[in-house]
């Protein structure tokens, strides 16, 4: 696959995926511990690991960068450690672009072989060729599927969790984990929601909600935005819930489509609103199965609403690297999110838990919900072409996830889309609320914020701004 040179008599770029999450713990334990503090720690880091993997001194660069990307910076090719320490201390966001280009490896890679390239290739057709891809960021839906695929470190997105730490450590700063609905069974069958926000406790944040209580809301407001608009049968409506990827495909590539799309912001960006609107001063941290996370929280409408994202594999590697054993620790159980919430972690999710408040809301409704789930991006954009056509697609309700299976399928995840979906249905059946019209977590943070009835999800000006993108 590989052209002749470093790249081929050498292993260290071998499997980098996971020497990357190794270099990212060796980073999380040394800032944590307070033995990260200048160029010179950073310069010794390089050392050590170009002696552990069996690197070269020309490829010091490569290393380098990808300590740089570790710390949520940008790479600066062969520059020496300068500032960066200053940088990271002084963060408020990660900023844009999430996905970098490393350069390096596509010097050596055999062009028609390239995993990388390929995959964007056939599904969102953005990539250019020179001497590697060239990521054109006003066309990427930052869905991940090009960082996952190339094994060698060529392209990386940036990690958010070392500016984090500096707040964990805060006595007089909240900081809030949500929790996406995937996480279950991410990091053990065995490990419980419960020990989850132990352990995330532990690390220093105040608490851990579930975003599918968030989903609860959408669903709600969804419902009675599909009520208002689908009266008759040649009438559709697009879910805007849950996916970026799905989002942006329709907005930048479909926009007549995008015309008959919710206006609701994701069940992410409404954790981050009402937590930020309930605790002053509160910082925000999501945590992902996915990349495109990462990117949604920076556009220009929605900045400040989330603070940070991180992953479920960068978590696992934090856990591991400050030695906090999850599946050991005493469970902290609070159930905050319904049956239908729970689900959005795979396809077909929010088509039903919509459909459980459209049946609540107007039992003797005509016009039935009837859904058209997709998963994937080359399936979104077949069903987004159909309806371009002028098609009938057999639905009125169209759902789509970017990633195969849904969120369980995220690029970011650590067990497969099967098992995690088995395990998400099974937690989902386990929740003590059936739809999110029983969930009274709902309806005690609405009171919290003046709200007296579901109704007013739609009618109040602040629940408006609050669940819309503009």
């Amino acid at each position: 696959m590989f052209k002749r040179g470093w790249f081929t008599i050498s292993n260290q770029f071998n499997n980098f995926q996971e020497k990357r999450m190794k270099i990212f713990g060796e980073l999380v334990k040394r800032y944590w511990n307070g033995n990260l503090k200048n160029a010179d720690d950073l310069s010794t880091l390089v050392e050590e690991i170009k002696k552990k993997y069996d690197f070269r001194d020309e490829d010091t660069s490569f290393i380098k960068d990808h300590i740089r990307i570790a710390m949520g910076l940008d790479p600066k090719g062969k520059a020496d450690f300068t500032d960066e320490m200053d940088i990271v201390r002084k963060s408020r966001e990660v900023g844009a672009p999430i996905i970098a280009k490393i350069e390096g490896p596509c010097e050596h890679c055999d062009e028609e072989n390239c995993k990388c390239k390929d995959t964007c290739k056939y599904e969102a057709h953005i990539y250019k060729r020179s001497e590697g891809p060239v990521i054109e960021n006003n066309k990427c839906l930052s869905c991940g599927e090009c960082v996952a695929s190339c094994d060698f470190g060529a392209l990386a997105d940036k990690i958010e969790f070392i500016p984090i730490i500096d707040l964990l450590k805060d006595k007089n700063t909240k900081v809030f984990a949500t929790v996406a609905p995937a996480i279950i069974g991410q990091f053990g069958e065995d490990v419980s929601m419960g020990q989850l926000r132990t352990a995330l406790k532990l690390l220093g944040f105040q608490d851990m909600i579930e975003v599918a209580l968030f989903a609860d809301i959408l669903s709600i407001k969804e419902a009675f935005e599909f009520n208002h608009l689908v009266k008759e049968e040649k009438d559709f409506f697009l879910t805007s819930c849950c996916c970026p990827v799905w989002f942006n495909l329709t907005k930048k590539h479909y926009p007549q489509i995008y015309e008959h799309m919710s206006p609701s912001i994701s069940p992410m960006i409404a954790s981050g609103r009402f937590l930020k609107r309930l605790y002053k001063d509160a910082k925000v941290v999501f945590i992902a199965p996915c990349i495109a996370k990462k990117a949604e929280i920076k556009e220009p409408e929605l900045q400040g609403d989330v603070d940070y994202v991180i992953n479920f594999r960068e978590l696992e590697e934090i856990f591991n690297a400050l030695d906090i054993k999850v599946r050991e620790l005493p469970s902290d159980e609070k159930d905050q999110a319904s049956f239908g919430g729970r689900l959005y972690a795979r396809t077909g999710g929010v088509s039903f838990s919509v459909k459980t408040v459209v049946n609540r809301l107007e039992p003797r409704r005509l016009v039935k919900l009837k859904a058209k789930k997709v998963s994937g991006v080359k399936s979104c954009k077949e069903v987004l072409d159909e309806l371009y056509a002028g098609r009938d697609v057999g639905a009125n309700f169209i759902e789509g996830m970017g990633c195969g299976g849904g969120c369980v399928g995220g690029p970011r995840t650590n067990i497969d889309v099967d098992k995690a979906t088995k395990i998400v249905n099974e937690f989902a059946e386990d929740s003590l609320i059936m739809t999110p019209f029983d969930n009274l977590n709902v309806m005690k943070i609405l009171k919290q914020m003046g709200i007296g009835s579901i109704e007013e999800i739609v009618k109040n000006e602040e629940m408006i701004r609050l669940l819309s993108r503009s």
